[in-house]
């Protein structure tokens, strides 16, 4: 087992396969993953990353789908497996693996880490439900487990984390505007969990501006968006679709607040520390990790309803912008984030130093994926 302290390591960084690293337009997780992937090997490790040939990086890419296969999503578990098997099938030239990807690639990890004493390490990007929770805690003894947020964290009940890392953005792709436009912005999927149908409700009930971008391509985003968020367009209520990351910046600087009234557990919410970055306060609806990120009354309002909403934006004036600026570079910025993973990294080996490897064969094989039954 190699000691952290004595040499860089080979690390492989396993990204969902939908969308290219980093993402032209939606892709939290790919951006993510790219500022890791890029930092630490700027770090002089030797990175390989496995996502979408369309990606763009510094390190070592190794790529099943030459582009990116968003169009095949929904429900899709095949293709998702096939790029995940091509990285545990190289296992053994890494010194640990770190996976971003869905359920059945954590299956592998879980093996892998098993059968060749190689630590996996597992960042959650989702909340916790039952099914997921009791998938997780069937192979917790052979993953490393990475939480984004203390919210998340605590949502998987009994499952044991490695560490806690907040998500990071690449400061010098945001600048800060003192000074606003008229308008307000909500930046996420059309979905019910994310909430657009309220953002555009308390738009109205304002006589408000509300600009709205993000992703609407699949089946259910779709049936969301026309039945929720249509009836609402008009009279300033506008719907741009996905938008280029200059774009999309431009339109957080000169917002006078983002609106996150969001509907479910949020593991983290990019889009927070995104405005904020811009010196954009947000106003969001108090669920999952929102009274981690946002300083209540610094760097926007935490409320518990829509009506919350709409009075909160009425006080949006008494936010200071370079505030919310300050409070991503000292919490939310890549070389902390790049730092803490490397600590991670470091007590997972110390930790697998204290395993063996599984003799490779059918009964030993058939002993792990016993234990997940």
């Amino acid at each position: 087992m190699k000691d952290f302290g004595s040499s860089k390591l080979k690390i492989a960084i396993v990204s969902p396969p939908w969308f290219p690293v980093p993402p032209s337009g939606y892709g939290g997780i790919e951006l993510v993953v790219s500022i890791l992937a890029e930092g630490l090997h700027r770090r002089g490790h030797e990175v390989t990353l496995f996502a979408s040939g369309d990606s763009v990086t510094e390190a070592r890419l190794i790529a099943v789908f030459d582009e990116a296969p968003h169009k095949q999503i929904h429900d899709n578990i095949y293709l998702e497996n096939i790029h995940s098997l091509a990285a545990y099938e190289m296992a053994r030239e890494f010194d640990i693996i770190h996976d971003h990807d869905g359920l059945g690639s954590r299956l592998l990890g879980a093996l892998v880490s098993r059968l060749f004493a190689i630590p996996v390490l597992a960042t959650m990007h989702g909340p916790a439900y039952k099914r997921s929770l009791d998938y997780y805690s069937s192979v917790g003894d052979d993953l490393r487990y990475v939480a984004i947020s203390e919210a998340q964290r605590a949502s998987y009940t009994g499952l044991d984390f490695l560490a806690t890392i907040p998500n990071a953005i690449r400061l010098d792709h945001y600048t800060l505007s003192e000074t606003s436009d008229d308008y307000l912005l909500f930046v996420g999927r059309m979905n019910e969990e994310k909430g657009a149908h309220i953002a555009a409700s308390v738009a109205k009930r304002l006589g408000r501006k509300l600009i709205m971008i993000g992703k609407a391509n699949e089946p259910h985003e779709k049936a969301y968006f026309e039945e929720k968020v249509c009836p609402l367009l008009g009279d300033g209520i506008e719907y741009l679709g996905e938008v280029e990351h200059a774009a999309k910046v431009e339109l957080y600087r000169k917002a006078e607040c983002v609106l996150f009234p969001i509907q479910w557990p949020e593991p983290f919410g990019l889009v927070m520390i995104e405005a904020m970055a811009c010196g954009t306060p947000v106003v969001a609806i108090r669920n999952g990790s929102v009274p981690e990120v946002i300083q209540d009354g610094v760097t926007g309002f935490i409320v518990d309803d829509e009506a919350g909403m709409v009075e909160a934006v009425a006080r949006i004036g008494q936010i200071e912008r370079a505030a919310c600026r300050r409070l991503v570079e000292q919490e939310y910025n890549e070389e902390t984030f790049i730092e803490r993973h490397e600590l991670a990294y470091k007590e997972a080996l110390i930790q697998a130093q204290t395993r063996s490897p599984l003799p490779i064969g059918a009964h030993h094989i058939y002993k792990s994926l016993h234990k997940i039954r």
